[in-house]
């Protein structure tokens, strides 16, 4: 798809990776010469899908710089609004879940307000943490919630 679309125009392409590894993928080695391929063909940078575990995404950035992967890579992180919302968002994509987190979720589950409050501020941790390593940058999955958008940015907007 990259070839494609390059051949077609002067367009610059993101391309979409997966700390986890991605759900078709037999291994880790196979998805990351899958990505060093769709970046060969023109992905110049990198989103990844969503992740928990900060730890998990510098392993995956680690072998994606060892396999010659030198685009930069921005970090997806969503923060959780609704427990229904992240579940069907795990099953799709395969992310896994701290048990740190997990308990968070377990504990606000049945209080809507709070779960999202918490959400928010693991969110935030997430992105202090990456932006303290250097990370290539963030994307935030809000799924259009303007709430969730703003208290994000006017927290982290000095670290920027």
């Amino acid at each position: 798809l990259c070839s494609y679309i390059k051949a077609r125009g002067d367009f610059e392409l993101a391309g979409a990776c997966y700390p986890e590894v991605h759900m078709e993928a037999k291994d880790m080695v196979e998805d990351i010469k899958n990505l060093k391929h769709k970046v060969e063909c023109g992905a110049e940078h990198l989103i990844s899908q969503l992740f928990f575990d900060n730890e998990v995404f510098y392993k995956f950035q680690d072998m994606a710089r060892c396999a010659g992967i030198d685009v930069p890579i921005a970090a997806g992180i969503m923060p959780v609004t609704n427990t229904k919302q992240i579940q069907r968002m795990v099953s799709m994509c395969g992310a896994s879940l701290p048990a740190n987190f997990s308990r968070i979720m377990q504990k606000y589950e049945n209080n809507p307000e709070a779960l999202r409050d918490a959400g928010i501020a693991y969110a935030i941790q997430q992105i202090v943490d990456l932006i303290a390593h250097g990370v290539d940058g963030i994307h935030l999955y809000t799924m259009n919630n303007p709430y969730v958008a703003g208290k994000i940015t006017e927290a982290i907007g000095s670290l920027l």
